[in-house]
């Protein structure tokens, strides 16, 4: 089982898109930033995981709205600011609309909650989410700040890291880690 998934030289074991004016290393960081059209991108791993245990650091300033992508269908970590709620709803779980939901949103269940106290603002911040059978956790520096049930995301997908469209946005990641629980 892989641990280290950014190798902190380069984007080996992701798909890059080509060309790529999102995603760059610089100094052991994993930089994703938009183009100058405010175009998004997710960043996949070349793996797919199904039962999981990611950690990462994170870090940004100002508004952004960024997040962590996992199975399949598509359930997402929300990092900084959601465009639909115009509030930080970092930590909490954002289902997309799929074959599976047409709604789309924040499940009051999947909301994280005391990130406000734990939340460093333009410092790291360490996030370790676990995905096992139909339950998903995320700790913030430490600490859990959420736990959802969903049975509907069972698929393995690659994981995903976003620079969300629309957005002028800069977010870093470091220390990158994910190991399979199967």
């Amino acid at each position: 089982c892989r641990w280290v998934i950014f190798n902190g030289k380069d984007l080996t074991g992701w798909k890059v898109p080509e060309p790529n004016p999102f995603w760059k290393v610089v100094v052991g960081v994993l930089v994703g930033e938009n183009d100058e059209k405010l175009k998004g991108h997710v960043l996949h791993t070349e793996q797919s995981y199904t039962n999981f245990v990611l950690e990462l650091e994170v870090r940004w300033s100002g508004e952004i709205d960024s997040g962590v992508m996992l199975r399949a269908p598509e359930l997402q970590v929300q990092f900084g600011i959601s465009r639909s709620l115009k509030r930080d709803m970092t930590g909490s779980f954002y289902l997309a609309k799929s074959s599976i939901n047409q709604q789309v949103g924040y499940p009051e269940a999947g909301r994280a909650k005391n990130t406000d106290r734990l939340f460093k603002a333009d410092d790291w911040n360490k996030f370790r989410i676990e995905a096992k059978g139909d339950t998903f956790t995320v700790w913030l520096n430490g600490e859990q700040v959420v736990q959802y049930t969903d049975t509907r995301y069972s698929g393995g997908a690659p994981i995903g890291l976003q620079v969300h469209p629309g957005l002028k946005m800069k977010v870093e990641f470091r220390n990158v880690r994910a190991r399979s629980l199967d």
